[in-house]
């Protein structure tokens, strides 16, 4: 998909007016090419939020879902864009705490891809609540005994450590570089980042082993339930690890997509070859553990609930090639591709490598929300059919646009890539 947003700019008779805005020695594109690239975003995000005032002023029964199946298409949402925003604490960490000065190259666009996924992700979770008038209730009168509480208070914090750690950014802009106080707020700022960021990879791996151990603890949902250790079932662990493998990835495969876009280079390729090696490594542990999970699972504790093996996958559209796409497909394959110096110098194969990782993890959180309720749990009960309908692809759409809206808002008057002016220079040369 060509995003016309991000043509180089030709020459004009007269410079347009937000040039002023524009980092010196960037070249974007004209004012009516970018506006008509977003014109299109916010359609779809006006019709997103007329989803969003149906389901608030009429209530949940404008979607699919109902009493036994609690859980869908917003869920699955808010579960696969926390484990794809992952990159931005992960990166973070990386970069502030364990002193990987290659980073430096990414770190804007990790902390903008965060912010997004997360700002989007708990925007999500307010329309699906039905009241977020009473959002105030969770932290009030907090059930201690739930990990939603946990996540709840988690996610919220850690909301506003990236808000902490992308304003720095917002105040690089040109014109507002050009007020005394913002610049010294800004330095004050850029200060407290590698303790923000040592904030945010606290908080990030608690709620992303919470949200994993949500699921794990389901004992009258035998094929989420997982035996533990201690009080955590292995889910915990499992999201935690996942999250921080494709977090890489899904940074690296937006990079690829802007600079393919754009027709720019915007990162080195070392670089982008560091993110693929990162994921590849951190994959190895996640699926040989993901493996050796599943098999204590289909062995013992499905077994101990009454439920032999095959049984869940029995029933169309699930079948065992779910759990084979899931750990080979995009588990094995990806991690051994990522982890080869001649697989992830072949710019498409880094690619291809990356956008599978994500699939395999984007699969697994959609398994433990849909299909973990739609598998009958009782001798009586019936197998579960749920499809979305156009409120709950809408609002979801609704976030794809707010996330493309701010990243292109970002790309087009921020200085995101150090390496962007250096790179195009040779690049022309």
């Amino acid at each position: 998909m060509a995003d016309a947003a991000f043509v180089p700019m030709t020459a004009v008779a007269k410079p347009l007016r937000d040039r002023r805005l524009i980092t010196r020695g960037l070249d974007r594109c004209s004012l009516p090419v970018f506006s008509a690239w977003l014109a299109p975003w916010f359609v779809m995000l006006a019709v997103g939020l007329y989803a969003t005032y149906l389901a608030l002023r009429f209530g949940l029964n404008q979607t699919n879902m109902d009493n036994r199946f609690a859980f869908g298409l917003w869920i699955f949402l808010d579960l696969g864009v926390i484990a794809l925003g992952a990159g931005a604490f992960f990166s973070g960490f990386l970069l502030y705490i364990m002193k990987l000065r290659e980073l430096q190259a990414v770190i804007n666009t990790a902390v903008i891809l965060g912010f997004v996924c997360y700002s989007g992700a708990i925007a999500v979770l307010l329309v699906d609540v039905g009241q977020p008038l009473r959002a105030w209730f969770t932290f009030w009168h907090p059930n201690v005994h739930s990990m939603l509480t946990e996540v709840t208070f988690c996610i919220s914090c850690y909301l506003a450590v990236l808000t902490l750690e992308y304003l720095p950014i917002v105040l690089k802009n040109r014109r507002l570089k050009q007020n005394a106080s913002f610049l010294v707020f800004e330095w004050e700022l850029h200060r407290l980042v590698p303790l923000l960021a040592g904030i945010g990879t606290l908080l990030s791996f608690f709620h992303q082993g919470s949200l994993g151990g949500l699921y794990g603890v389901l004992r009258g949902r035998p094929f989420a339930y997982r035996a533990g250790l201690g009080i955590w079932p292995t889910t915990f662990f499992l999201f935690i690890l996942s999250a921080m493998a494709v977090g890489p990835s899904f940074l690296l495969l937006v990079l690829s997509a802007v600079e393919g876009i754009t027709g720019k280079k915007l990162v080195a390729a070392d670089v982008k070859m560091t993110l693929g090696k990162i994921s590849g490594w951190l994959l190895i542990p996640y699926v040989l553990l993901k493996s050796v999970d599943t098999l204590v699972w289909l062995h013992s504790t499905s077994r101990q609930a009454g439920f032999r093996p095959w049984e869940y996958y029995c029933w169309k559209p699930f079948g065992f090639w779910v759990l084979l796409a899931e750990i080979v497909v995009c588990g094995f394959v990806p991690a051994i591709l990522l982890i080869r110096r001649a697989t992830r110098s072949r710019p498409w194969m880094l690619v291809l490598s990356a956008a599978l990782a994500c699939t395999g993890v984007l699969l697994n959180r959609f398994v433990l929300t849909i299909q973990t309720l739609a598998l009958p749990t009782l001798a009586f009960d019936k197998f579960m059919v749920y499809y979305p309908n156009w409120q709950e692809f809408a609002v979801f759409g609704a976030v794809v646009a707010y996330a493309v809206i701010v990243y292109s808002l970002s790309y087009r008057y921020l200085p995101l890539f150090p390496q962007e002016k250096e790179l195009n220079r040779v690049s022309r040369s």
